[in-house]
C-alpha cells in the first residue's frame, strides 16, 4: 500500500466523485479508478458504492478513511520532525573528560555549541583515562577527552590544542613549595602518589630513569581530589597535571612543575564502530572545525 494511493483515496472520499478527484489530483479518471480498484483488492473489501455521478463510502470505506487520515497525519508529523532537525537538533551528547585544563575548555565549547543547538543536552562524566576508555568501549559514553598517551587502535581521535605541565602537588608549607620547579632526580627520592593508569606510570618512570619498583610509591590515584587529602596529611607528593590541581586543589596545597619540563597533550576520542545520534555527530564535527580556535 503506497502513501500516494492513500492520498488518492482520501481525495475521492472528500470530493465524493472520482471525476472531481481526478481533476484535483491531475490524473486521468481511468488511472484513478484502476488505482482504487487495486486498493480494494489489496484490502479485500469494498470501499465505495458507485453511483452514476457520486460515490458513497461503505462501512469499511469509512473505517479506512479514518485510518488513512491517521496514517497521513503521522507521516506529515514525522516528516516535519526530521525536517525541523536541520535547524533544531535535539538529543543528548555524553562526554567523559579527565580533570585538566581541558575541563575548562569543554565548558566553553559546550557554551558555544549550545548557542547553535539550544535543544541539545549533555551527560558529563569525570574520571581518569582508564574509566573513560572503558565506558567508551561499552558505549556508555560517546566521546572522551583524554590525556595522552592513549591506545589508539580502537578509536578515532583528534588532537586538541591544550598542553598540560606535569609536576608535584605538595603542601604550601613544604620546603619545596618555594621552588619554581623541581628536578626529576630529586623527585625519585620522595614518597609519591602517581596516577593509577599503568601507561602513565610507565611513562613517568621513564622520566626518572628508574623502574617503578625503585620509586617510593605510597599510593595511586585516579582523580586528584582524594590524593590532595593524602598530601595534606603529609603522606606523600601527588604527581599530577597542573590543570587538575587548578580545578581540584585546595588552598593548603600548591603545584610545582618538573624540570626539565614534561608536558602532555589532549585528544578527543570516540570508538570507531560507534553509531551516534545527530547531535553527537554535529558535536564531533564542530570540534574538528574548531580545534585550533
Amino acid at each position: 500500500m503506497e502513501l500516494r494511493v492513500i492520498n488518492y483515496y482520501l481525495t475521492v472520499a472528500r470530493e465524493g466523485s472520482i471525476t472531481k478527484a481526478a481533476e484535483v489530483l491531475h490524473v486521468s479518471q481511468p488511472n484513478l479508478s484502476r488505482q482504487l480498484k487495486q486498493l480494494e483488492e489489496e484490502l479485500g473489501v469494498t470501499l465505495f458504492k458507485r453511483g452514476n455521478k457520486k460515490i458513497t463510502l461503505t462501512n469499511d470505506g469509512i473505517l479506512f478513511q479514518q485510518r488513512a487520515n491517521e496514517i497521513v497525519s503521522l507521516v506529515n508529523k514525522t516528516t516535519h520532525e526530521f525536517t525541523q532537525q536541520k535547524d533544531s537538533i535535539g538529543g543528548t551528547v555524553s562526554i567523559g573528560c579527565v580533570e585538566s585544563t581541558a575541563s575548562r575548555m569543554l565548558s566553553k565549547v559546550l557554551r558555544e555549541f549550545s548557542k547553535r543547538y539550544p535543544l541539545v543536552r549533555y551527560d558529563l562524566y569525570s574520571a581518569d583515562g582508564d574509566d573513560i576508555r572503558e565506558k567508551l568501549d561499552k558505549g556508555i559514553i560517546d566521546i572522551g577527552v583524554l590525556l595522552e598517551p592513549i591506545e589508539t587502535a580502537k578509536y578515532n581521535y583528534i588532537h586538541l590544542p591544550y598542553v598540560e605541565k606535569w609536576g608535584l602537588v605538595m603542601r604550601r608549607d613544604d620546603p619545596l613549595a618555594q621552588r619554581e620547579s623541581i628536578g626529576l632526580q630529586e623527585v625519585s627520592s620522595l614518597p609519591l602518589i602517581p596516577p593509577r593508569r599503568m601507561i602513565v606510570r610507565n611513562e613517568i618512570s621513564s622520566w626518572f630513569g628508574f623502574s617503578e619498583e625503585q620509586l617510593q610509591i605510597v599510593a595511586t590515584h585516579n582523580l586528584l581530589t582524594n590524593a590532595s587529602l593524602l598530601v595534606e596529611e603529609k603522606l606523600g607528593y601527588a604527581i599530577s597535571v597542573e590543570g587538575a590541581h587548578e580545578i581540584r586543589g585546595s588552598k593548603n596545597t600548591c603545584f610545582i612543575p618538573f624540570s626539565p619540563v614534561r608536558t602532555t597533550g589532549h585528544v578527543l576520542a570516540w570508538k570507531k564502530t560507534q553509531i551516534f545520534n545527530s547531535a553527537t555527530q554535529l558535536f564531533i564535527q564542530y570540534m574538528k572545525d574548531n580545534k585550533k580556535a
